[in-house]
């Protein structure tokens, strides 16, 4: 998603291109955040649903209603604000169509780079008309919600994604379609004699936790923590499916702002690096900081990362000892012991 998304978003109503919502309307807000201004005269509800928590925790704080998952049905309309990934973008949009009354508004904002033009495209092969308005470097689209959808909302109904015919994924997770290499280097390096309690952060839909269960299986318990919603809940559900035995809690929470509670031996993390469409290497560095605090003394992080990222200096500044235990053409694999 685009910075200046949300203005174009609510540039429609802004510009009186549409009608204002009253009071007497709830609009249902996908892929929510907190930085918006109201038009003048805008009066509807607004619920918003935001499965990331660090863009939850500030809907929350400026009281706004927000729910991780989309609670609810019919909606007199309501907002889409779209990211990177087309297949979560169609899935927004189905969901939308399932819970807006027929006639009720859609409005649809990204940049250039978030699938809107795709999307109109779509929207055209699924005989839905509507109106566009270009503003703040993205594209606003906006129609009726049609009286019978069923169609359209059966094309954009998303079925999970297996990967490698263990794993179930959605549409927007990281490498919701295969194995990360990167995390496939990590798993090869996992400890085969681990038995105390470890974390994953940033366990995304929990192939790193699976990894260490086989690789160690007489390990305790592994606590995994992961800031988007929707794969915590995939990861709940591999772990059960593939790890029946093993004892597992999960915990959606931001180790950026959220520190653990408890301590651990041993912390396992492939970190992200990306926030939107641009590089930013402080995400990790949170992260391998997050770690330093919840290890005991003693206890060992691992972690992979893209060859070039800076995280060796983060490693000196919270632990006693690290080093590097491989590399390949584009990932290396860290250690650091506290």
């Amino acid at each position: 998603m685009s910075r200046d998304a949300v203005k174009t978003l609510f540039h429609p109503f802004a510009s009186g291109a549409v009608d204002l919502p009253g009071e007497d309307k709830r609009l249902l807000f996908l892929g929510a955040v907190a930085d918006f201004a109201l038009p003048d005269g805008f009066g509807a509800q607004i619920e918003a649903v935001q499965g990331l928590r660090p863009l939850f925790l500030k809907l929350q704080a400026a009281r706004i209603a927000t729910t991780p998952t989309i609670e609810g049905t019919d909606y007199d309309g309501a907002l889409i604000l779209f990211g990177k990934h087309r297949g979560e973008n169609e899935m927004r949009l189905g969901e939308a169509l399932a819970r807006v009354v027929p006639g009720g508004l859609i409005v649809i904002a990204g940049g250039k780079e978030d699938g809107v033009q795709p999307m109109r495209k779509l929207l055209t092969n699924l005989g839905i008309e509507f109106e566009h308005m270009p503003k703040y470097h993205g594209v606003a689209l906006w129609f009726n919600r049609p009286s019978d959808a069923a169609a359209a909302i059966e094309t954009l109904s998303k079925a999970p994604v297996r990967v490698d015919g263990r794993f179930s994924t959605s549409p927007g997770m990281f490498s919701h379609d295969r194995v990360d290499a990167g995390s496939e280097l990590l798993a090869s390096r996992l400890p085969t004699d681990f038995d105390g309690n470890a974390a994953d952060f940033g366990a995304g839909w929990g192939y790193l936790s699976i990894a260490l269960a086989n690789a160690s299986p007489k390990t305790n318990r592994i606590d995994l923590f992961e800031a988007d919603y929707a794969a915590l809940e995939c990861a709940r559900q591999n772990l059960t499916e593939n790890c029946p035995k093993l004892s597992a809690r999960f915990f959606w929470q931001d180790l950026a702002s959220e520190p653990t509670k408890e301590k651990y031996d041993l912390v396992i993390m492939n970190p992200p690096f990306h926030e939107g469409h641009a590089a930013e290497p402080s995400l990790g560095q949170a992260m391998i900081a997050a770690a330093a605090a919840s290890l005991r003394s003693g206890g060992k992080l691992l972690l992979v990362a893209n060859r070039g990222l800076p995280y060796e200096q983060a490693l000196a500044a919270g632990f006693r000892e690290h080093g590097e235990t491989c590399r390949n053409a584009r990932f290396k694999v860290l250690w650091a012991r506290k």
